[in-house]
């Protein structure tokens, strides 16, 4: 964003279209974290933030990447609260059928890291262990780096490296490995039956 002070100060200040313009540069990244890891409760979610972030914002002191931090902070936590009141389970998704051009072993990594913002990819980081989705969704989606994400989860910057890296190697396990003789159910499917190994 440019000039990103001008915009936090004129909003502060009451000033509708730099709200916008606040909204909009995290509102996308914010709705896929909040959609991949509570389902059906994200959007009740995304709007409670907002609310808290439109509470706070006199408050708040910090960069443009601060900002972010701050408001997957305050995401994070109205998630929790929202799956406390009304959680459900996520819906089986066949990734054969949403990933239907795999690339070849070699660079499946690669290629993992390129799909992580369409919406096939968000559904299998679902069926991941929930501090490796959400470590993965921070870092590659929202783009936040490591310290940041690391006062998001509360953990510390080594755990959330390692959460990362398991992540990414399930993610691709997954993503090289489900076809639709044997489609995962469930957020472990398919990772403990591969018997991928990460050596830290």
């Amino acid at each position: 964003m440019r000039d990103f002070e001008s915009v936090l100060a004129a909003a502060r200040d009451g000033d509708e279209a730099a709200f916008v313009a606040l909204f909009r540069s995290v509102q996308p990244a914010l709705l896929r974290y909040l959609t991949t890891l509570g389902g059906p409760v994200a959007e009740d979610a995304a709007a409670e933030t907002w609310v808290s972030v439109v509470k706070g914002l006199t408050r708040f002191a910090g960069d443009e990447h601060g900002f972010r931090a701050w408001v997957f902070t305050i995401g994070h936590a109205r998630l929790r609260d929202a799956q406390r009141t009304a959680y459900r389970a996520p819906v089986p998704v066949d990734a054969h059928t949403e990933l239907a051009d795999r690339p070849s072993a070699d660079d499946v990594l690669e290629s993992v890291g390129e799909l992580l913002t369409t919406e096939a990819a968000l559904r299998l980081i679902a069926r991941l262990p929930r501090d490796q989705a959400e470590a993965v969704l921070l870092r590659h989606v929202a783009g936040l780096d490591v310290a940041r994400v690391a006062e998001v989860m509360g953990k510390r910057p080594g755990a959330v490296r390692v959460a990362t890296h398991r992540g990414l190697r399930r993610l691709a396990a997954l993503y090289e490995h489900v076809g639709p003789a044997q489609p995962a159910e469930g957020p472990d499917a398919g990772c403990n039956a591969l018997g991928t190994r990460i050596d830290d």
